[in-house]
C-alpha cells in the first residue's frame, strides 16, 4: 500500500471518535483559568458551536481548538473516550486518578471526574460498576487508596464527612436518608446541625421549593410516601445552601408517575445555581437532562461526554442504555 493510501486510511480511522486532541496539545489535568465572568455550561457549548460554524477554508488556531473540543450530538462518530473529552472551563470538583474502595477491597481505579461551577453531571453504568462508590468517596465514606479529590481548589480526600460538609457539599444517600422518628421540620433542622441556630429563612426557602413539606411540617417523616421522603432528604441536604449537591439514585423506588416530577425538581435546583453530581439508574432520562455524563465500567472511566452525545452514541446505547 502506498504512503498516500496509508495517510487516507489513517484519516478515516480518526473519524471514529467525536473529540480528538489537536496540534499535539494534551488535555489539561487541572481547571482552566477563566478571564471573565463564569458562564453556564450550556452557554459554553453554544459558543463553541458558533465558532465551528464560522470556520472557513483557513481556520484560525482558536477555531481549530473550539472544533476539537466541540461534540456534535447527532454525529455517528460516537462519544468521547476518557482523555479526549471536553472539560468545564473551571472545575468546582476535580477528581484525578482516584483509587478507593472498602477496607482492603479496591473498587475504583484511576477514576477522573469533573463538575464545573453550576454544572449538572450524571454518572451511569451497569450494576456493580462503582457509581455509588464514586459519590461516597467524594463525601469521605470510603477507604481512600490514592489519587486526589479537590473541591474549589482545596484537597478534600481523607477528610471526614462532617468536615466535608463545611466545605460546601451536600449529600443525599440512596437509603436511610431521613430520620423516620422525627417530624419533617425536625429533619430539616438536623440538616443545619452545624450552625449555632436554625436558619428560618432557609427553611422557608425549602418549603417554597417543596410545598408538600410545609403541609406535612409536623408529620412524622417515617409515615410519608417514598416521593415525599426523597423531597425531604433533598431539602435537608440543601439546608446549608451547598455549592454542590450529591444525589445517589434519587429516583430509586419511586412510582413511575413521580420520576419525572423528581427530575424536574432536580432541574430547578440546578437552575438556581447549585451544581449537581448524580448517580442514577434511569440512565436515559438522566443523560437527557444533564450537561455532561460519565459512563463507569468495572470501576474505571469508559466514556465521558455531553449527555446528549452519550445518548446518541450507538455503542453506549447498545451496551448501557438498552439499545
Amino acid at each position: 500500500m502506498s504512503s498516500e493510501d496509508d495517510r487516507r486510511e489513517s484519516s478515516n480511522r480518526s473519524g471514529s471518535e467525536a473529540t480528538r486532541k489537536a496540534g499535539g496539545h494534551e488535555r489539561s489535568e487541572g481547571p482552566a483559568e477563566s478571564s471573565g465572568e463564569q458562564r453556564a455550561p450550556r452557554e459554553v457549548e453554544a459558543d463553541r458551536g458558533a465558532a465551528s460554524d464560522r470556520a472557513g477554508s483557513e481556520p484560525t488556531r482558536e477555531e481549530n481548538e473550539a472544533e476539537r473540543d466541540a461534540v456534535d450530538p447527532g454525529d455517528s462518530t460516537g462519544a468521547a473516550r476518557p482523555g479526549d473529552a471536553p472539560l468545564p472551563e473551571e472545575s468546582l470538583l476535580q477528581v484525578r486518578d482516584l483509587d478507593a474502595g472498602y477496607g482492603d477491597l479496591q473498587i475504583l481505579t484511576d477514576v477522573d471526574l469533573d463538575v464545573g461551577d453550576g454544572e449538572y453531571v450524571t454518572v451511569v453504568g451497569p450494576n456493580g460498576a462503582g457509581k455509588s462508590t464514586v459519590m461516597k468517596s467524594v463525601f469521605g465514606l470510603t477507604t481512600y487508596m490514592g489519587g486526589s479529590i479537590e473541591f474549589a481548589g482545596t484537597p478534600i480526600h481523607g477528610l471526614r464527612p462532617e468536615d466535608i460538609i463545611h466545605e460546601g457539599i451536600g449529600y443525599v444517600p440512596q437509603n436511610d436518608n431521613i430520620f423516620e422518628s422525627l417530624s419533617v421540620r425536625e429533619n430539616l433542622e438536623m440538616g443545619a446541625y452545624i450552625l449555632d441556630e436554625v436558619p428560618e429563612d432557609q427553611i422557608e426557602l425549602i418549603y417554597d421549593r417543596f410545598p408538600i413539606l410545609r403541609e406535612r411540617s409536623d408529620q412524622r417523616a417515617g409515615s410519608m410516601s417514598g416521593g415525599q421522603r426523597q423531597m425531604l432528604a433533598m431539602g435537608r441536604a440543601l439546608m446549608l445552601d451547598p455549592d454542590l449537591l450529591l444525589l445517589d439514585e434519587p429516583s430509586a423506588g419511586l412510582a413511575p408517575d413521580l420520576v419525572d416530577e423528581m427530575f424536574d425538581r432536580i432541574d430547578r435546583i440546578n437552575d438556581d445555581g447549585t451544581a449537581v453530581l448524580m448517580v442514577e439508574q434511569n440512565a436515559k432520562e438522566a443523560l437527557r437532562r444533564c450537561d455532561r455524563g460519565y459512563v463507569l465500567v468495572n470501576g474505571e472511566n469508559a466514556y465521558v461526554d455531553t449527555g446528549e452525545a452519550l445518548l446518541n452514541d450507538e455503542q453506549v446505547r447498545k451496551d448501557f442504555l438498552g439499545g
